[in-house]
């Protein structure tokens, strides 16, 4: 029977075990939205994890959303990415990439020369964003045109590019979570016409754009993608009309790629994770998808051995255990408690309630 702590191998990249930590935003870059010295440190203590998904870096100055979020499109970030990949496979690990674009999940005081943010509409949101200011409402969005669509492309091959420069065993496109991907996939949030909107298959194209792109860039061995088909993300974004529908269509279409894996969160980000059958069935999705299977969402222990054993899912990624307990997958393995999370730290700051939590003896 295969377990959670069995190796295994997604697409190029062999893992030690199945426990995922997953992709978590700690607003802690430096200067440049380079990562720093903390973040070095942060990543090796979870090098145990089959595999890092690390935090949503932004693939361009315009896909930033939130104060002091790393990107992966200057050299001076490489270089400082370089340090963190060093430093988790000194120590065994394997990590890979988040490439983010947030779309209207964003304040004009964060962007470039304080534009608009953008989107696959300009419908208003009612998400908040972090600035130098504290909790903000996001800034009115612009519609991408169209001929604006080759170069965000574009962004996301350099990005990936950067990633494999900077050491990461590959990168996962972020298409969940409300941000620009997923604004594109939605009927809720898209409402533009041509190529780029109306049916399904108009609503998926850029996220199998970006995907091909990435894929003949890096290799699709290396190329991970995550979805969330259920998640409203607090509200900001309303579900798809016909999630069934959308979201088998872009797993169908991502399957023949031959990627890494494909990570889905089950539910509602953070929240809940049960879903009516008859409302969204995540294992028909899966049977479309002839690669690794990775899920996410508040999975406790024997929820992910259940998972895994099962073979409902090859892989689990968990989220907040990761940042309270940098040894997760020994206190898994062993059935031994977590630390305590300090929920106060998990944004912005400094060692503490990042770097400061402690392991259990040798």
């Amino acid at each position: 029977m295969t377990t959670l702590f069995d190796p295994i191998q997604i697409g190029d990249i062999s893992l030690s075990n199945r426990v995922v930590m997953a992709p978590l935003t700690r607003n802690r870059a430096v200067e440049g939205n380079c990562p720093g010295p903390l973040m070095v440190d942060y990543y090796r203590q979870r090098a145990a994890a089959g595999l890092i998904i690390a935090e949503a870096s932004q693939i361009s100055p315009m896909g930033q959303g939130y104060i002091d979020t790393p990107g992966i499109y200057s050299d001076a970030q490489v270089a400082a990415w370089q340090k963190v990949t060093d430093a988790v496979h000194q120590a065994g690990g394997r990590i890979v990439l988040q490439l983010w674009h947030v779309g209207r999940i964003s304040h004009s005081s964060l962007l470039p020369e304080g534009a608009a943010p953008v989107s696959s509409s300009n419908l208003p949101s009612k998400a908040m964003t972090f600035t130098r200011n504290g909790f903000e409402t996001v800034s009115p969005a612009r519609a991408l045109r169209d001929d604006e669509i080759p170069a965000l492309i574009e962004d996301y091959r350099k990005a990936a590019r950067n990633a494999i420069q900077a050491g990461f065993d590959g990168v996962e496109i972020h298409a969940a979570n409300t941000y620009l991907i997923e604004q594109f996939l939605r009927d809720s949030v898209n409402d533009r016409s041509g190529p780029y909107g109306g049916s399904i298959e108009n609503r998926a194209r850029l996220l199998l754009e970006v995907t091909r792109a990435i894929t003949q860039e890096i290799g699709a061995g290396r190329t991970g993608v995550r979805l969330s088909p259920m998640t409203t993300f607090g509200g900001t974004t309303a579900l798809d009309s016909n999630p069934q529908a959308l979201y088998g269509y872009v797993v169908e279409q991502l399957s023949p790629l031959g990627l890494a894996y494909l990570h889905v969160i089950e539910g509602e980000t953070g929240s809940a994770r049960d879903v009516d059958a008859s409302t969204f069935d995540y294992d028909a999705l899966r049977r479309l998808f002839a690669g690794a299977w990775m899920v996410n969402n508040c999975f406790t222990r024997n929820e992910a051995l259940l998972a895994v054993e099962s073979g409902h899912a090859d892989l689990v990624a968990f989220g907040r255990p990761f940042i309270s307990t940098p040894d997760l997958v020994r206190r898994l393995q062993d059935d031994l408690p977590f630390n305590e999370l300090r929920a106060d730290k998990l944004y912005g700051g400094g060692a503490e309630g990042y770097t400061d939590y402690p392991v259990l003896a040798a």
